[in-house]
């Protein structure tokens, strides 16, 4: 009997034993080693690619943000402030009441087949939108122009990125809503624009919050 209890005594401190060891291995050496090489090596990355101005963290490089109007009194869709570029259709999203710039609960497209009669619709209106608020005097925006990303959205809904082409067409109206000179903004959008990683994956891009950031940043200096 007394052997039996000793035994039993044995497996259990074993027991004991290898999850205390395996909690300190796991549960906090590890996690340690872990952060301690993001910070060191990868620190943007680790701490949520955030993106500042005047010392305050606006957003991060990862996630895409919109640029609207406040909500007038019976309207039910936002107007987009014209004096920013405009980035990427966010389509599905949810809400949140912690930052309101963004739409993280849900993330998702459409899912609606490309002969969807809804989604063509929308598409075209989404078209005469862009063409309708990117022409201004001395500059128009044909149909042919628009590409693809300034009228659907990606796949997660949260594409911070627009194509170069998209950042172009919004150029000359960027620059009269802010009284700028259009090189001056060429030049900003040519600045922000991202080629192929390493040369050959994905397509050029520029990051839409990136990009106004260092556009407030140049209004404030103006």
């Amino acid at each position: 009997m007394n052997n039996s209890v000793t035994n039993t005594a044995r497996l259990l401190w074993a027991g004991l034993r290898a999850l205390l060891v395996l909690t300190l291995v796991t549960g906090v050496i590890y996690p340690l080693v872990v952060t301690g090489i993001a910070q060191g090596l990868f620190s943007d990355q680790a701490n949520g690619s955030e993106i500042t101005s005047d010392g305050k963290v606006v957003g991060s490089s990862l996630i895409g943000q919109s640029y609207n109007l406040p909500l007038k009194k019976g309207q039910e869709t936002p107007e987009p402030d014209l004096k920013w570029f405009q980035g990427r259709p966010q389509n599905g999203l949810g809400t949140n009441s912690v930052n309101t710039r963004y739409s993280l609960i849900l993330s998702g497209a459409t899912n609606r087949s490309a002969d969807n009669k809804d989604l063509v619709d929308w598409v075209t209106a989404a078209k005469a939108a862009v063409v309708k608020d990117n022409s201004v005097i001395g500059y128009t925006v044909k149909p042919s122009e628009v590409p693809a990303d300034a009228v659907t959205s990606s796949g997660s809904g949260l594409d911070p990125d627009i194509s170069p082409q998209y950042a172009d067409i919004q150029v000359h109206r960027v620059a009269e809503k802010n009284g700028l000179p259009v090189d001056r903004v060429e030049k900003l959008v040519d600045d922000h624009t991202e080629g192929r990683t390493l040369g050959f994956m994905g397509e050029p891009r520029v990051n839409v919050l990136e990009l106004n950031t260092a556009l407030r940043e140049l209004l404030a200096k103006s």
